[in-house]
């Protein structure tokens, strides 16, 4: 009896975890369908972000990200590929040391990764675990937490993700983060001004930050319900273009 016990204990704990993973998945993919489904995977995505062209180009499996800006005279453009970093400054290629290709392939994934939320949550180094359902400004919110493996997770691997899934809408109203590089921090994200171009939904962001340091990043949303989160900046993507390919 006591081994049936053990076995009926051990299927539903594998079972009740099972239910967990694929429902963290569930809701993104839900998300992603929400937001563009499999058109991001072939689309060329424009626009301007701080004075600085981005164009993100994607197709079977491959993908190539720029940026492109004048800096005292000089046009630099950044390319990142699935197998390099690139600078050129005037056309020119240039040789950069790791310590400059790890700074500028960061900056540059990171603006091309917030364009496209929640796409590329599925990916192979990122997991999900399910924290629970939310209010926010009077609507339920399935609360997500995101980390990456070490292993493909790219230089800050280490961060912790938080995304917020309206229920009913799928779509992606709110994340937050918790960064190390630069002394480390936390910023929470409003979604604002999510317009459906040629296919997909893109957002631009109001980027907020706690008014102290000494706060339970998991209960950030609480924080943002009573007003206790400072505005620190705008994230607006401008003469943005889409196109499926």
């Amino acid at each position: 009896m006591k081994l049936l016990v053990s076995a009926f204990l051990c299927v539903l704990f594998f079972s009740c975890h099972e239910t967990t993973k694929d429902t963290a998945t569930d809701i993104v993919n839900d998300a992603i369908v929400e937001a563009g489904g499999t058109a991001f995977e072939t689309s060329k995505v424009t626009f301007v972000f701080r004075d600085k062209l981005y164009q993100a180009t994607r197709t079977g499996g491959l993908f190539k990200l720029e940026q492109q800006f004048v800096s005292e005279g000089d046009t630099i453009h950044n390319v990142l590929t699935n197998t390099k970093f690139t600078q050129f400054v005037n056309s020119k290629e240039q040789v950069l040391n790791d310590t400059l290709v790890s700074k500028y392939k960061n900056a540059l994934n990171s603006v091309h990764y917030f364009s496209v939320l929640p796409y590329g949550l599925n990916a192979e180094a990122v997991n999900k675990v399910v924290i629970g359902e939310v209010e926010i400004k009077g609507d339920i919110y399935q609360k997500i937490k995101v980390t990456f493996n070490e292993i493909g997770g790219g230089d800050d691997f280490d961060d912790v993700f938080m995304y917020w899934f309206h229920k009913e809408k799928k779509t992606t109203d709110y994340l937050a983060y918790k960064y190390h590089t630069n002394g480390g921090g936390i910023r929470f994200r409003e979604a604002k001004n999510v317009r459906r171009i040629n296919t997909l939904l893109i957002a631009d962001y109001n980027n907020y930050k706690p008014k102290t340091s000494d706060i339970d990043f998991y209960n950030i949303d609480r924080l943002f319900n009573s007003g206790e989160l400072e505005l620190l900046s705008e994230i607006n993507l401008e003469n943005v273009q889409v196109e499926i390919l």
